[in-house]
């Protein structure tokens, strides 16, 4: 195939039966690593492939090999119709709808599709899965839609989606975003269409890697954006003259949650050394109990880490599975199972937009509580420069507001529900990419959350004048103002939140205060 280099480079990941990596699947998924199949995966699929060109010659139906599939499977199918059956089944299930799929979920399930693949598990033929790993390279990217998968039988639609580009049909991205037919960007790309023989269309489409690449990213994200929640609340504390006596290790140790644990030592990491908070300290001080929203961010905080831990431990049993039906076991044997049933990756995706969904909600309290004079300890109301002349940041909070309360309904499970397909014979689905779609969504609102929150505590903190915030949040608070004003007159706050949010999503706020705190768990 020319124009393709499957010679290992530095810095390529190697795929081969052993698990990928939640930090190697973001950097292929995100970030354009290139890929190189193994040598132990090669020699795996060229032994699996021997036993399935021999049951194909055999005159017994095989599963996916000379049958059909699906509710279909009870027809055997004479070789000399096996080539077309291989084609068919790709075009007729490559029926997804909606919107195009975000770039980087396509490359997760391309790269986990080609992991599958190389653990010699599924038969088919190496070349297929050196095709598979030359579109990555290219950056050559299938249009895969929206809707169309059930998580059950794998991501079907969308694997199949990709299939079709693996044999030059269909529209696809290549690597500067631009929409061309798959034939034309293979061509250009100098990569050969892959001829599909027995079993290998089947191959290419039962897998949770649509499901599997989106947790995988969803849980990249959620890892930092639970830093950067404790970072908002540090400042929220801070600045509303709460007590971080709460935060204590001996109390936090009294309930030895993980996660409760890594968040309160955060919480006192950030707090260190502020002179806000040595101002209302001492025998004058009636601040025995805070709001909740306040002393409880540890325990909410913590609760979310715990779950992600358990999220971590399912996908990286996923990670380690080769999903497809049937399989090729050592010993030559083919097959059917049901391991392509999605619900230990649906029920953690479902799981995770809990605390995705209440993390965002104690945020916004933490912010409500900011702006309102009567609970925010001598702050202006709203935090506006002229109160009643000038708004301030009312309007922020209402978005916040607007956004926890889609998050509250994207809580609701996906996993719970089943619809019956394929005549019955797949009576019962997970539903998981629909619970992956929603997770997405949920990641970044929380995302937009907690940079309102940060961006009213700084301006709270500010306004604290002449009295310092820590050297944590002091540096965090100048991060922000990089690209967000301090206080003043009311004026365009759409591409403040929108620039406090890009700082959050790229880790600039965290980066500053680590600098002073060292690495926050």
């Amino acid at each position: 195939m020319m124009g393709m280099s499957f010679g290992m480079g530095d810095k390529d990941i190697a795929v081969g039966p052993e698990a990928l990596t939640f930090d190697q699947v973001v950097a292929v998924a995100r970030h354009g690593t290139r890929v190189a199949l193994s040598d132990e995966a090669v020699a795996a699929m060229t032994a699996s492939r021997a036993h399935i060109e021999e049951l194909a010659e055999r005159p017994t139906p095989v599963y996916g090999v000379s049958t059909g599939f699906g509710a279909l499977a009870t027809r055997h199918i004479a070789p000399e119709l096996r080539a077309q059956l291989q084609l068919n089944i790709v075009r007729s299930h490559a029926a997804g709808s909606g919107p195009e799929v975000e770039r980087e979920v396509v490359r997760a399930l391309m790269l986990l599709r080609l992991r599958t693949l190389a653990t010699g598990r599924t038969g088919v033929q190496p070349v297929t899965a050196r095709t598979l790993a030359a579109l990555l390279n290219a950056g050559i990217t299938p249009i895969v839609h929206e809707h169309g998968s059930l998580g059950c039988s794998g991501d079907l639609a969308p694997l199949a989606h990709v299939a079709l580009a693996l044999i030059g049909e269909g529209p696809v991205r290549d690597a500067t975003g631009e929409l061309r037919d798959a034939a034309d960007a293979l061509a250009e790309a100098g990569i050969e269409p892959v001829t599909l023989r027995a079993k290998e269309g089947l191959a290419l489409l039962n897998g949770t890697d649509g499901m599997l690449g989106m947790l995988v990213l969803a849980m990249h994200d959620l890892r930092g954006l639970l830093k950067h929640a404790d970072l908002a609340a540090a400042m929220s504390v801070e600045a509303l003259l709460g007590t971080d006596r709460v935060f204590a290790a001996d109390l936090q140790d009294l309930r030895p949650h993980p996660g409760q644990a890594a968040s309160a030592a955060n919480l006192r990491a950030l707090l260190a050394g502020s002179a806000v908070m040595e101002s209302h300290r001492g025998p004058d001080c009636t601040r025995v109990q805070d709001a909740y929203s306040l002393r409880c961010a540890p325990q909410v905080h913590g609760a979310a880490r715990d779950t992600l831990a358990h999220a971590e431990l399912v996908a990286a049993r996923e990670l380690a599975s080769a999903v497809d039906n049937p399989v090729v076991l050592p010993d030559g044997r083919v097959e059917s199972n049901g391991n392509f049933h999605g619900a230990p990756v649906a029920y953690v995706l479902d799981f995770l937009a809990i605390p995705a969904a209440d993390v965002a909600s104690m945020s916004e309290r933490r912010t409500d509580r900011m702006l309102d004079k009567a609970r925010s300890a001598g702050l202006p109301p709203f935090l506006a420069d002229d109160p009643g002349v000038d708004s301030g940041l009312m309007i922020a909070q209402y978005t916040q507001a607007a956004i926890v309360s889609d998050l509250k309904r994207r809580a609701a499970p996906a996993s719970a529900d089943s619809i019956p397909s394929s005549a019955m014979q797949e009576d019962h689905v997970s539903m998981g990419w629909n619970a992956a779609r929603k997770l997405r969504r949920s990641v970044e609102g929380l995302a937009q959350v907690v940079a309102v929150e940060l961006v009213t505590a700084a301006r709270a903190l500010d306004l604290r004048t002449p009295l310092n915030p820590g050297p944590a949040t002091g540096a965090v608070v100048a991060a922000l103002r990089e690209r967000v004003p301090g206080p003043g007159p009311d004026r365009f706050l759409a591409p403040e939140i929108e620039a406090a949010t890009e700082l959050v999503r790229d880790g600039s706020l965290l980066t500053a205060a680590e600098a002073v705190t060292g690495p926050l768990s």
